[in-house]
C-alpha cells in the first residue's frame, strides 16, 4: 500500500448495499468508518434511517451515527469541522479510512471543502421564507425549478430548508445556485477515492421496496409515532417518517403511507445518482461485486 493518507468513499443510491461493502473493506483495511448519512445522525430515528445494526456495528468501529439528537442544530461545515478532526486522529494509526453514506453534500465538504456563496441579505431571506409560508413547498419546488432546473434534479425536493437555501443565492445574485457549486478546492492533508456502487435500476427499485417493507416489520410505525410531536423540526422532514405524519393524523391509510415511502425513497435514488455523476474519476462497480475484487481494482488505481 501506498504511505499517503486516503480517504476511501463508499458511496451510491439508497439501499444498494454501502454499509455491508463498507464493513468488509473496513475489515480487510484493519480501518474505522466514517458514516456520512446525514439521516443516520440522530439518535431518535433508527428504523426509518436504516442505521446499521448491532451486529455490523459490532464488526466494525463506526463515526458520526447516531450522535445527535433530532432537536440539535447541525450544519454540513459543522460536520466537515468534526471528521476532519476525527480523520487527523485516525490517521495517527490508519493509513486508510472508510466512509460510507449517501448524502453527497456532506460527502463533498469533507473530501473537497464547502464552496462559497455569496452573503443574502435579510430581505431576500425573509421574502423566500414568507413566500414559503403562504405557498407552500410545491410552490417552492417549483420557483426552484424556474430558477435553475440543474440544481433542482440533484436536491432533495421535499425538504423546505434546502430549497430555501438555494433560492436565497438565485434570487439575490439573479444566477443559478448551481453555478456556485465545485468551485472551490481544498488541498487535504489525504487522498480521496470514491467507489460508486451501481445495479439496474428494476434491481434497485426492488431492494427499495423490500426495505421498506422490512423497516415497517421491524416496528417503524411505532418509532415515527413516538416522533409525531416533533413533526415540525427540519431533522423529521425525512422519507420514512414525514409519509407516516399524515396517517396518525387519519388523512390517509398505513398503505398509502407506505406507498408514498417506497415512491420517495425511489425518488431519493435517482437525485442521489443524478448527483455521483459529478465524480469523474470514480470506480464505478456493480453491487455484488466482491470485496477482493474491489480490493484488486483499488491497487490497479494505486491505493
Amino acid at each position: 500500500m501506498m504511505s499517503s493518507k486516503t480517504l476511501l468513499y463508499i458511496s451510491g443510491p439508497t439501499g444498494i448495499g454501502k454499509t455491508k461493502l463498507s464493513i468488509s473493506l473496513a475489515k480487510s483495511f484493519d480501518t474505522e468508518i466514517i458514516s456520512c448519512d446525514s439521516r443516520q445522525f440522530y439518535k431518535e430515528m433508527k428504523i426509518g434511517t436504516a442505521v446499521p445494526n448491532q451486529n455490523e456495528l459490532a464488526e466494525v468501529k463506526h463515526n458520526f451515527i447516531q450522535h445527535k439528537s433530532i432537536h440539535d442544530r447541525y450544519t454540513v461545515g459543522e460536520f466537515e469541522k468534526d471528521v476532519l478532526g476525527k480523520l487527523k486522529e485516525l490517521y495517527k494509526s490508519k493509513n486508510i479510512i472508510i466512509m460510507v453514506g449517501g448524502s453527497g453534500m456532506y460527502a463533498d465538504a469533507v473530501m473537497f471543502g464547502l464552496d462559497k456563496f455569496p452573503k443574502v441579505p435579510n430581505k431576500v431571506r425573509s421574502q423566500i421564507n414568507l413566500f414559503y409560508q403562504t405557498h407552500g413547498l410545491y410552490s417552492l419546488q417549483q420557483l426552484l425549478l424556474e430558477k435553475d432546473p440543474k440544481h433542482y434534479s440533484r436536491v432533495d425536493i421535499n425538504n423546505p430548508m434546502r430549497l430555501i437555501r438555494a433560492l436565497e443565492v438565485c434570487i439575490s445574485t439573479e444566477k443559478p445556485y448551481s453555478s456556485f457549486l465545485g468551485k472551490k478546492l481544498i488541498n487535504r492533508s489525504f487522498i480521496s477515492k470514491t467507489i460508486i456502487l451501481n445495479c439496474s435500476r428494476t434491481m434497485l427499485y426492488d431492494r427499495i421496496n423490500n426495505r421498506v417493507d422490512s423497516m415497517v416489520e421491524s416496528g417503524l410505525e411505532l418509532e415515527a409515532k413516538k416522533l409525531m410531536k416533533h413533526k415540525d423540526l427540519p431533522s423529521l422532514k425525512t422519507v420514512g417518517y414525514k409519509e407516516l405524519f399524515p396517517y396518525f393524523e387519519g388523512k390517509i391509510s398505513l398503505e398509502q403511507a407506505i406507498s408514498e415511502i417506497k415512491k420517495n425513497t425511489r425518488r431519493y435514488a435517482k437525485r442521489q445518482i443524478t448527483w455521483l455523476k459529478r465524480y469523474d474519476n470514480a470506480i464505478s462497480v456493480e453491487s455484488s461485486t466482491k470485496s477482493e475484487e474491489i480490493i484488486r481494482l483499488l491497487k490497479l488505481n494505486s491505493l
